[in-house]
């Protein structure tokens, strides 16, 4: 469960626009922005080492952030909704969080995890997580961090479906209960070239071989025929 609030504090930011955010960047900060009720806008920047802080606790993305502005003492309930990453390196670019209540139950997506050893995946199956995540609904405190999924039963064939998710009290799933979720399937076998298709290839290259060997040599009366043609008259 999140069940925890983690206070995080914040400057507000006046300035936008993608040279302002490198300034930022270059400084340590991430800028990011607050939307709260009626889709209001608070930019803000905040220190990149808090916020790795805070987004790697316990609770990881499903913490639960009480967001204090510089100079303000009243706390913004809020979650975090989306962020961007750098494609190169490892860092954060930017960040926008929602503010909630809590006593109003909100949409967010879970992480499935699988628990557990599968007898298939022993006897050389191959796991497939198909639904990495599922959408859940319940109170900001009670959104779980995460979704367990036993496995131990699992066979090779075997598949296990949203049904078989057991949400912990307070949150309800979302998606399609007959949605696959993870699924056990044979190994691929790798067919190997049937040793006739070689013996008829080498077969094809003798009779090539031979069908060269076989071809008559000009004889020396068509050689002599041929040069006693080409030579020219003499001259009178």
């Amino acid at each position: 469960m999140a069940g925890e609030r983690i206070k995080l504090d914040v400057r507000p930011r006046d300035e936008a626009g993608s040279a302002v955010s490198r300034r930022l960047r270059a400084d340590g900060f991430i800028p990011g922005v607050l939307y709260g009720a009626g889709k209001q806008a608070h930019p803000f920047a905040v220190e990149e080492r808090e916020l790795r802080r805070v987004l790697t606790g316990e609770h990881g993305l499903h913490a639960i952030l009480d967001v204090v502005f510089d100079g303000q003492k009243t706390a913004h309930h809020a979650v975090l909704k989306e962020y961007q990453l750098d494609p190169v390196r490892p860092r954060l670019l930017h960040i926008d969080l929602h503010e909630v209540r809590l006593d109003q139950v909100i949409q967010s997506q879970v992480a499935v995890e699988p628990v557990g050893e599968s007898p298939g995946v022993k006897e050389g199956g191959v796991m497939t997580l198909v639904l990495r995540e599922v959408n859940v609904e319940a109170l900001p405190m009670e959104v779980p961090d995460r979704l367990a999924l036993d496995i131990s039963e699992m066979t090779i064939g075997d598949s296990l479906r949203v049904s078989d998710i057991v949400a912990p009290e307070g949150a309800k799933l979302l998606d399609d209960p007959d949605a696959v979720v993870l699924t056990v399937t044979p190994p691929t076998k790798v067919e190997e070239p049937e040793e006739v298709e070689e013996e008829l290839e080498g077969e094809e290259g003798l009779e090539g071989e031979e069908e060269g060997e076989g071809e008559a040599a000009p004889s020396a009366e068509a050689e002599a025929e041929g040069q006693s043609g080409s030579e020219e008259p003499a001259e009178s």
